[in-house]
């Protein structure tokens, strides 16, 4: 599990179904087998060096994320799993990407700049104002929605620490969706399909 909080921002070394990643911090105490999450998707790590690390990429992960397009030198956030004694600092992050979004407007709004995110419906779903969402592994905040697309402002910080300043209009961002709309809305569908809405509970005597 992660948390969104981004430790740093690797560079990719090499790209394809094995990606070797530049990084720092998180090889501090990297072990064969450890999960890192990497633009948002959990990957497990398969060799070290003293600052480089290897995973292997499924083809679903390339169809299903921004990895099917990335280059050599590309600036990659970077975060290991949430030891059992850490800060909880932003929300739950699972690491398995919803889909893809597209950026299609950044915008200045005093010390913040404001990202618009186009996505698609099935992933608008589960969005909501002022809830969490995560961009390219990073824990957002959603400031705006609408039926096409939604909004996050990011502070300078954020800016700084991450690969959002390298991001242009018509990018492609992993997101992930709050988990728990997603058993939210499974626990309240009943057996024969049916929702549970208003007409359900009065017919239910409620």
């Amino acid at each position: 599990m992660f948390t969104g909080i981004i430790e740093e921002a690797g560079a990719v070394e090499s790209a394809g179904t094995r990606f070797k990643i530049r990084a720092k911090k998180v090889l501090e105490d990297v072990h064969i087998g450890d999960s890192i999450c990497v633009n948002g998707v959990c990957l497990t790590v398969t060799e070290f060096t003293s600052d480089t690390f290897t995973v292997d990429v499924m083809p679903e992960t390339l169809r299903c994320t921004n990895f099917g397009s990335m280059k050599k030198g590309e600036k990659v956030n970077l975060e290991r799993a949430m030891p059992a004694n850490g800060r909880f600092g932003g929300h739950i992050v699972s690491g398995h990407i919803d889909g893809t979004g597209r950026i299609e407007d950044i915008k200045n709004d005093g010390i913040a700049v404001v990202y618009t995110i186009a996505a698609d419906k099935k992933i608008l779903r589960y969005v909501i104002n002022k809830g969490s969402i995560t961009i390219d592994g990073i824990s957002l905040t959603v400031c705006a929605i609408d039926e096409k697309s939604f909004c996050v402002s990011i502070i300078p910080h954020t800016q700084k620490e991450t690969n959002l300043a390298d991001k242009k209009c018509g990018d492609t961002v992993n997101l992930e969706t709050d988990i728990i709309a997603g058993y939210v809305e499974k626990l309240l569908k009943t057996e024969d399909g049916s929702r549970v809405d208003m007409d359900f509970l009065r017919r239910c005597g409620f």
